[in-house]
């Protein structure tokens, strides 16, 4: 089970103390994730919130799971649409995956369709810096494509291992089959890799500030247009959730273009948007063969482990999961996919 709130608060509160960081209180925030528990610090300045990891989604060790988080903040933050980075709390047995000090944002929740502009707007933030001379810690596959591709194929050996009907497999595989051994055009940029609208915040101004960053990778920008974006992501979170219409897709697109000045061909758009849409349903596999193991107490990288997380929040999970996993869904999302090429 997660650790009592008032356990996590006092680890937490010592390790700051120790850093002498001065702050006036600290307020848990609601548990609505399966990777980090966050708590706001209250301070005389600007406030900040505490990320402390559950686990690694890189499958890393905490230590290099952190260091890799805190390259995220610090890249991205340079478009500023993302929190900054203030510090980093190293992995101690008080916190044994460390933790993360970032802006605390105040704003709400993104709501669709109503705010994909904004979106779009920060996603061509992100997407227009310059490479960096040296990437590392951060992912650089010399061959983006390419290496999406593996991920999705490796994710998806957990297809055979979830439970699911033969019809549903077979669907799935279909779909791996039809992605393009190549792509005409595959420049890379800094992408985010978790673009689902639920991780966006739109502040009073009335700017959408990407508040979760943990995967970022030099990889396809179709990839986080695709991510925000497609059924399995406006439709996952229980507070945002949104199904778009077609029209709705096709100028949150146009307008991310316009914001870029160029842009991938549709043919590597909608390749891409295929094979994040696999990445998420064979997500969705791995997650239902794992989610009931027993928590990794040894901290070493992946743990879906429902231990780790509310009892609500995995409820919800599996809800989407088997929603997604579902024949009537696969079909829905793929004469989207039909369409689309099309339409852009």
């Amino acid at each position: 089970m997660p650790a009592p709130v008032e356990v996590r608060l006092q680890a937490l509160n010592s390790v700051l103390q120790k850093a002498k960081i001065d702050y006036q209180s600290l307020s848990p925030m609601a548990d609505t994730g399966l990777a980090h528990d966050h708590v706001w610090i209250h301070r005389k300045g600007d406030d900040w919130v505490a990320r402390l990891p559950k686990q690694s989604q890189m499958n890393l060790a905490p230590a290099d799971n952190l260091a890799y988080e805190a390259a995220c903040y610090q890249r991205a933050s340079q478009g500023e649409h993302t929190p900054r980075l203030h510090g980093i709390l190293p992995v101690s047995d008080a916190l044994p995956r460390g933790a993360l000090l970032v802006d605390a944002i105040e704003g709400r929740l993104a709501q669709l369709p109503q705010d994909l502009p904004r979106i779009a707007e920060a996603l061509a933030s992100l997407h227009q810096l310059p490479l960096p001379a040296h990437p590392a810690p951060l992912l650089a596959p010399n061959d983006p494509w390419q290496a999406m591709r593996e991920e999705v194929s490796h994710q998806a050996e957990w297809l055979e291992k979830a439970n699911l009907s033969s019809a549903v497999i077979a669907r799935i595989r279909a779909e791996l089959n039809a992605l393009p051994t190549s792509l005409p055009d595959a420049e890379r940029c800094l992408i985010s890799f978790d673009t689902h609208p639920g991780n966006f915040l739109i502040t009073q101004e009335g700017r959408a500030v990407l508040v979760d960053l943990e995967k970022c990778r030099y990889g396809l920008p179709g990839i986080d247009l695709a991510h925000t974006s497609l059924y399995t992501s406006t439709t996952w979170d229980v507070n945002s959730q949104a199904v778009l219409s077609l029209d709705e897709v096709v100028a949150f697109y146009q307008r991310w273009q316009t914001r870029m000045g160029k842009s991938p061909s549709a043919v590597t758009l909608v390749a891409c948007r295929r094979a994040t849409w696999l990445w998420s349903l064979t997500w969705c596999a791995k997650w239902r063969a794992q989610h009931l193991q027993s928590t990794d107490t040894e901290h070493r990288g992946q743990d879906w482990s429902a231990e780790l997380t509310d009892a609500a929040v995995i409820d919800h999970v599996r809800d989407r999961v088997e929603h997604y996993l579902s024949l009537p869904i696969i079909e829905h999302v793929h004469s989207e996919l039909q369409c689309l090429q099309a339409a852009l």
